[in-house]
């Protein structure tokens, strides 16, 4: 009797196990819907950010199993050391009491609706983190453009040999809790080193990390983690502004935040500078303690790799600035031989520009593909 009230035991555990798996895999009966716009993968998922990665990882998944493993492998044989698994783990453990819990349950999802071990996908998560890179940012509106709507530049330069560029992802997140938003992204990368979500809020940044900053302290968020809790909550430029005051974030960086919302246009940069006793410093349209001064404008931010042609154009062409007009300062301030992916935001119609770089060749060589994310959020 004995033995046989063990084996039922076992029984029974084993049902509720195997009942609560499936119930975790099937808490939605949402399918992630999956649009190719001209090349480019356009994913609308919607639900918890557990069902949310779930359905991303499940409708990406091939390109997911190879995308984040390469890029991994990838950045572990380019510098053993520095992308050793030791240090990733290192982060990424340094990092988490600072990390949104709806992060944390999407990449869950992500893993169980992938197939991909979940070590795998933190590490590759974390490989931009330890990395540096370039970037541009600008922000134009008001009598700055044609028609008075803000027009937000972000340049990604980055290496292409890491072939991030063979796998182009963007997702619309349609959240049960919180503002639907779009992350412009590669598969199965979804912290967010550009997005905008539909209260009209642009994000974006530029590297100022250099390698003589190494060993970088990572007590604290990265950017591209925080973006992702913005994206989610923030509804216009001041609450941006104080919610990335407030953080604490790790590394140099430009960040640039916009607003495209007619009451409150607008933007921001911040220049993030967490080893030095000043940790961040903050500055609007021609503000006389830029950094830039003499050459600041109004109703204008920016700061690229070519500040100098960045500038000569924008003053060139005050008052003339459309989605055209800024594609074509995308493509001048672009890092040639290393430009990875850019994109030309308009949130005061919540529609993108975007261009992915394609084998070896650079982003703005590249056509600008028009994304409407209205036409997605509201399907």
């Amino acid at each position: 009797m004995k033995n046989y009230l063990s084996s039922l035991n076992f029984i029974i555990i084993s049902i509720v196990l195997v009942s609560f798996g499936s119930c975790k895999e099937n808490q939605t009966n949402e399918i992630a819907s999956i649009e190719n716009v001209e090349g480019i993968p356009v994913v609308t998922v919607r639900g918890t950010p557990y069902e949310m990665g779930f359905q991303l990882g499940t409708v990406l998944k091939s390109d997911i199993q190879e995308c984040l493993p390469g890029f991994l492998s990838f950045a572990q044989k380019h510098d053993a050391e520095r992308y050793s698994n030791e240090l990733l783990d290192e982060a990424w453990a340094k990092m988490l009491p600072y990390i949104d819990i709806r992060f944390i349950e999407e990449m869950d999802g992500l893993a169980e609706g992938s197939g991909i071990d979940l070590d795998i996908l933190r590490r590759a998560h974390m490989v931009p983190v330890i990395s540096d890179y370039a970037c541009s940012g600008v922000a134009v509106w008001g009598d700055a453009t044609i028609s008075g709507d803000l027009f937000h530049i972000r340049n990604l330069d980055y290496i292409k040999e890491a072939h991030l560029q063979d796998y182009p992802a963007i997702v619309i997140y349609i959240p049960n809790n919180g503002t639907p938003h779009i992350n412009v992204t590669f598969a199965g990368y979804i912290a967010s080193h550009s997005g905008m979500n539909a209260n009209g809020i642009v994000l974006g940044e530029k590297g100022e990390s250099p390698n003589s900053d190494t060993p970088f302290n990572y007590d604290g968020i990265h950017f591209s983690l925080l973006f992702r809790e913005l994206l989610y909550e923030t509804t216009n430029l001041d609450e941006t502004v104080d919610r990335i005051q407030k953080a604490k974030l790790i590394k140099r960086y430009y960040l640039f935040a916009s607003d495209g919302k007619k009451e409150s246009i607008g933007a921001a940069k911040f220049l993030v500078s967490s080893p030095d006793e000043v940790k961040i410093r903050t500055w609007k349209e021609n503000d006389p303690t830029d950094t830039l001064i003499p050459s600041c404008l109004p109703n204008t931010i920016y700061y690229t790799i070519d500040n100098k042609n960045a500038y000569s154009h924008l003053t060139n062409n005050a008052g003339k600035y459309n989605a055209e007009k800024m594609i074509e300062l995308s493509k001048l301030v672009a890092n040639k031989g290393g430009n990875l992916l850019n994109v030309v935001y308009n949130p005061s119609e919540l529609e993108i520009w975007v261009a992915y770089a394609k084998g070896s060749e650079d982003a703005f060589e590249q056509d600008y593909i028009n994304i409407k994310m209205k036409e997605f959020i509201s399907k």
